[in-house]
């Protein structure tokens, strides 16, 4: 059932929260390597937190027979498990290696997908599934 338009929307901002065990790591993977800018930084007594800008948000919901679709077409089979987060970037390659090169495992080298983007999937710091995709705009004619 859909909303109408016009109506203001009740949330302002999707905000992840990843635990991560080695939080320096983590942070230097995605602040420093895959370039996501710094909102802010915060301490407890005992400990950190720092949030990171990651552009537009949106969230996705997938049936596990789509899920189980997707893992296909980027992997090869079914791989990820109930979350995983896709950034949009402007060359998954070059970032696929980028991100490689700091510590993240390859699951996936770019495929070109059957939605016309260009996918990869790594294992992050965090625990967290990535899949990279640049959009490559609309198919060409045949």
């Amino acid at each position: 059932m859909s909303q109408p338009s016009d109506r203001t929307p009740a949330v302002r901002e999707l905000r992840l929260v990843v635990t991560a065990a080695d939080y320096e790591q983590a942070l230097h993977f995605y602040r420093d390597v895959l370039g996501l800018p710094e909102r802010g930084a915060f301490t407890s007594p005992d400990g950190r937190v720092t949030i990171l800008e990651a552009g537009r948000a949106t969230l996705e919901i997938a049936d596990p027979n789509h899920a189980g679709f997707i893992d296909e077409v980027e992997v090869g089979r079914r791989v990820a498990g109930h979350l995983r987060v896709a950034f949009q970037v402007d060359d998954a390659t070059a970032t696929t290696a980028r991100l490689s090169a700091a510590g993240a495992e390859v699951l996936a080298e770019p495929v070109r997908t059957p939605w016309n983007s260009l996918n990869s999937r790594l294992e992050a710091p965090g625990s967290l599934q990535l899949t990279l995709f640049t959009e490559l705009g609309a198919p060409a004619a045949e």
